[in-house]
Formats: C-alpha cells, sequence, structure tokens
C-alpha cells in the first residue's frame, strides 16, 4: 500500500499556492501527491486530473532530469538542482527552467520527493512586460507634451486662415484658406488619435465572447470576401467587469490588423481564442484570474525591427496605415490592468490580449 507524501497543510498551503514557483510532491513510488496552481499553468494539468499521474508523464526532460536521477536522489536521500533545462510542455511547448529535487518523508518516513520548478523565460517575460509598460508610459507622457505644444500654434494658424478669407476680395483665393484650414483641422485629428481617448473606463459586467462576436461581424462586414474566422472560445469564462466600448475598440484595431494581413491570402485565416490563466503576473501584478484573448492570423509576420516598437504611434506594418491603432489598443488595454503581446514569424502572429478578471478599484464604475 502506498504511503503519499502529505499535501501542504492548512497553514502553509495559502503561502505554497501564491508562489510563483511550480511545486510538486511525489511518493515513494514518484506519484504526484500534490501541485500548487503555478505548477497547473506551467504544466496545463489540474491536481484533480494529474493526481496519482507518475513524474514521467509530468516533467519531462530530453536532456535533463530522468527517472533514474530521481530514483537515485530517494536512495541516497541527497537534493541537487539542474539549471537551465529544457522542459517539454502540452501543445508541442518547451520552457527553461531551473529545477531543484529535495527528498520529502511521508506519513511512514519514506521518501518523497519535492520538487520546484523555477520558469526561467517567466521572469524574462515579465522583465519585458514591465518594460514595454514602462516605455509606453514615458512615450505617451511625451506625446501628450508634444500635442499641446503643437495644437496651441495650429488653433492660431486656422484663425488667421478665417479672418484671412474674409478681408480677401477675390472669392477664387478662398481655396488657399480653406486648404490652410483642412489641413490644420486634419493635424489636429491626428494628434487627438495619438493621444487616444482620455476618459476613465465606466465598467459593467459583460461576456467576453459577446465583445469577440461583435468585433468578428464588424470585421466581416468590411472584407470584400468572405474572410475565415475561427472561434476557439473557453466556454467556462464568467462574466466580468470592462468597458465595453473601449474593449471593442482595442480588439477591433488587433483584428483588422490580422485582417489586413492575410487579405490577399487564398488561404488566409484569423482564429480568436479565449483562455484563463491563474496565478498569472503582468507587469509586477500578480492577478489570481486573467483572460488571454489571443488574435491569430497566419499572414507574413511582422518584421523584427518593427516588432519591438509596434505599439508606439506612428509606427505601421501595412502600407498607408497611420500606426495609431495598435498604440491605441494598448492604451485602452492598459485601462484595465491589462496588457497587449505580440509574437510573430513568417505565417504565424499572434497578439494576445490580457485582462485581469478581477475589478480594478482604480477605475470609474
Amino acid at each position: 500500500m502506498s504511503h503519499p507524501v502529505p499535501p501542504p497543510n492548512e497553514q502553509n498551503r495559502p503561502i505554497i499556492e501564491h508562489l510563483n514557483t511550480a511545486v510538486l510532491l511525489f511518493d515513494h513510488e514518484l506519484r504526484l501527491t500534490y501541485m500548487n496552481p503555478a505548477a497547473e499553468m506551467l504544466l496545463n494539468a489540474s491536481l484533480r486530473h494529474a493526481l496519482g499521474v507518475g513524474v514521467e508523464r509530468l516533467i519531462s526532460c530530453p536532456h535533463g532530469i530522468t527517472r533514474e536521477h530521481l530514483l537515485r536522489t530517494l536512495e541516497l536521500g541527497h537534493p541537487f538542482t539542474e539549471r537551465e533545462m529544457i522542459l517539454l510542455l502540452p501543445e508541442g511547448k518547451s520552457a527553461t527552467v531551473d529545477c531543484t529535487i529535495s527528498p520529502l518523508p511521508d506519513v511512514q518516513g519514506r521518501l518523497g520527493l519535492l520538487v520546484e520548478v523555477q520558469q526561467l523565460d517567466r521572469h524574462l517575460r515579465i522583465s519585458r512586460e514591465e518594460q514595454l509598460r514602462n516605455q509606453h508610459d514615458a512615450l505617451r507622457d511625451l506625446v501628450r507634451g508634444m500635442a499641446h505644444e503643437i495644437k496651441n500654434p495650429l488653433g492660431g494658424l486656422r484663425g488667421a486662415a478665417q479672418l484671412l478669407e474674409r478681408e480677401l476680395a477675390d472669392p477664387a483665393l478662398h481655396e488657399y484658406t480653406q486648404i490652410i484650414m483642412a489641413e490644420a483641422d486634419r493635424l489636429k485629428e491626428l494628434i487627438n488619435r495619438m493621444l487616444g481617448p482620455n476618459r476613465l473606463p465606466q465598467l459593467r459586467e459583460v461576456n467576453i465572447h459577446t465583445l469577440l462576436e461583435r468585433v468578428r461581424q464588424l470585421v466581416l462586414a468590411e472584407e470584400e470576401r468572405r474572410l475565415p474566422v475561427v472561434r476557439d472560445y473557453d466556454p467556462s469564462i464568467p462574466d466580468m467587469q470592462v468597458d465595453r466600448d473601449s474593449i471593442i475598440q482595442a480588439l477591433l484595431n488587433i483584428v483588422r490588423n490580422a485582417a489586413r494581413a492575410v487579405r490577399n491570402r487564398a488561404d488566409g485565416q484569423i482564429i480568436l481564442r479565449s483562455r484563463v490563466l491563474r496565478q498569472f503576473t503582468i507587469g509586477t501584478t500578480r492577478h489570481k484570474l486573467v483572460v488571454r484573448i489571443t488574435v491569430e492570423d497566419n499572414g507574413p509576420g511582422i518584421p523584427p525591427e518593427i516588432l519591438g516598437k509596434l505599439f508606439y504611434p506612428m509606427v505601421s506594418t501595412s502600407e498607408g496605415g497611420m500606426g495609431v491603432g495598435l498604440s491605441i489598443a494598448q492604451s485602452l488595454i492598459n485601462k484595465h490592468g491589462g496588457l497587449v503581446e505580440c509574437s510573430s514569424e513568417p505565417g504565424t502572429t499572434q497578439f494576445h490580449v490580457l485582462l485581469p478578471m478581477e475589478s480594478n478599484p482604480h477605475v470609474e464604475k
């Protein structure tokens, strides 16, 4: 009869379950007895379904830890750490991790194993996200300052053109003053679009898939030919508090970009995907639950030299584009405490919209 390594007690459980480090417990037969939410998220498996599963089915490292390593640890009772190990994950993915194996006695005194997995690329992602948010905030402040300095002279320029038009006796010359005023208005509108919305989100409880369907309908109505849009939704996602119009606008800007990318491809398609991430960190803030909305297209991809500055104003991947749509999308999602990320290679581009499911106390309800 197996005597499993006991799971954390009620006093320690809240601490372990809020760790960023993935923690797994195995009994002396190397069968799982416990894992924390960080491990569930990393391995894309729930404790309820993985309980009793052998270690080799959960931790797959082609050039790292093997079952023989673990059995030797049980035999000798000595902990060890494997650094920068490639851990194979579900759906063909992988992660670079540091893995520490420590012997831990069960209720009968037999040694089980405590496995701690620290995801290195996760820390790199968090650092990159924080840098992206800081850069976006700094750039937005710079644009706001420049906009103030530009809009005042534009107002004076337009006013002077109006006065000049009144003084001109020849109506044929009014064409030139009209051009001056029209161009001043166009520049003012461009600056306003660069600044994006300046109101706080007004939160209402909505189903995120209702908003995705609205965006899908709008984009399909704009396209001249029928564009395949595949829906891969997680129906278990509950209603959440968001600003409906802001989220629709942010998603619309992103999906329109995807539609432009595949417009001239006979096999072009877009995938709209929704998933829930548990114990997920956005920037430096850890959230219990985060909704990840992915917009994926099979277009040519985004050039590497543009990818790093994609969310800056006036940066566009399409000819004739003004390059403000993604910047506005980022601002709208930031106001919800979220973030927009992008990964791209030829044939696959993914935009990930990350939205915390808990209400943000700093926004208007």
